[in-house]
């Protein structure tokens, strides 16, 4: 069954049953959704009438609550040395597992980290430690995503999230959330995604795939620079993407959009559209454009 759906807003008035009418009105049978802001710390209360509403829709519409993803805000650095600013990751990484807990979500993706020049032997031990630290105290499963290599991430490679998972106490919790757009940009061809699978299988990590967030990339292969491009609009092309999608050994996969808006207007129910018909949309800008002025 695919699994297709996009970042959608969490709002302070509607929360998870807002997120799920938005994804609803894109065609999407997943999503993913910050708890907050994702550049800072406010965080509203959350409203156990607003999650039950939730949960009777998805049931009505046939949605798995355990396909839907929480990303935490980028302000959270576990590579970072820097004891405050350290331990204020972890304590606010704490607080986004609970809020996962309560709402009922199981995974939630982070950014490993930037070692923000200690070098990447140090960020993956601090990630480490931080980790070893968090998971006895929750339920919610992190996924470590992927990351293009630009400054001085962690996570640029396969090898660098295999050492964190080999370092982490409670495996059965550790998971990994693939990003097609920084996968490209860090130097692995997705044109072959099959080649990417099987190298992870051969570092024994490809079960910990539980998410993957499909993006096109603006740059070429190797560029480490990190910005995503429309679908079928980018240097990984339609083709490429479809093939990530339908991939059978990824098939009860959940698969995120985080492709840009288009002059401030979510493209995200036309690209699940061209996913599912598996037909590219030369006029798909113009098609958003005039879809949300009209």
């Amino acid at each position: 069954m695919l699994k297709i759906g996009s970042h959608v807003s969490f709002k302070k008035d509607t929360q998870l049953l807002g997120s799920l009418e938005e994804a609803l009105s894109y065609g999407a049978n997943t999503f993913m959704f910050y708890t907050g802001a994702p550049q800072n710390t406010n965080r509203v209360p959350l409203s156990d009438e607003l999650t039950l509403k939730a949960k009777e829709e998805m049931k009505k519409h046939k949605i798995d609550i355990n396909d839907i993803v929480v990303h935490a805000p980028y302000i959270i650095n576990l590579a970072n040395g820097d004891e405050n600013k350290y331990n204020f990751s972890i304590s606010f990484l704490k607080q986004e597992c609970k809020r996962c807990e309560i709402i009922g979500i199981d995974k939630l993706i982070i950014h490993p980290g930037s070692h923000v020049g200690l070098g990447e032997d140090v960020g993956i031990k601090n990630i480490i430690n931080a980790l070893n630290e968090i998971l006895p105290t929750t339920k919610t499963n992190i996924l470590l995503e992927t990351m293009a290599g630009k400054g001085s991430e962690v996570g640029k490679n396969f090898e660098e999230i295999k050492k964190i998972i080999d370092g982490v106490g409670e495996k059965d919790k550790i998971g990994i959330c693939l990003d097609s757009c920084h996968l490209s940009d860090s130097g692995y061809d997705v044109s072959d995604f099959d080649k990417i699978l099987d190298k992870l299988s051969d570092l024994n990590i490809l079960s910990k795939v539980k998410c993957i967030h499909i993006n096109d990339s603006k740059n070429v292969c190797g560029s480490k620079k990190d910005r995503h491009e429309n679908f079928g609009y980018g240097t990984i092309g339609f083709g490429s993407l479809i093939n990530i999608i339908y991939n059978k050994r990824l098939e009860n996969i959940p698969k995120i959009l985080e492709t840009p808006y288009i002059e401030g207007f979510p493209p995200y129910k036309f690209e699940i559209e061209m996913i599912k018909e598996k037909k590219y949309n030369k006029n798909l800008k113009e098609d958003v454009i005039n879809f949300y002025k009209n």
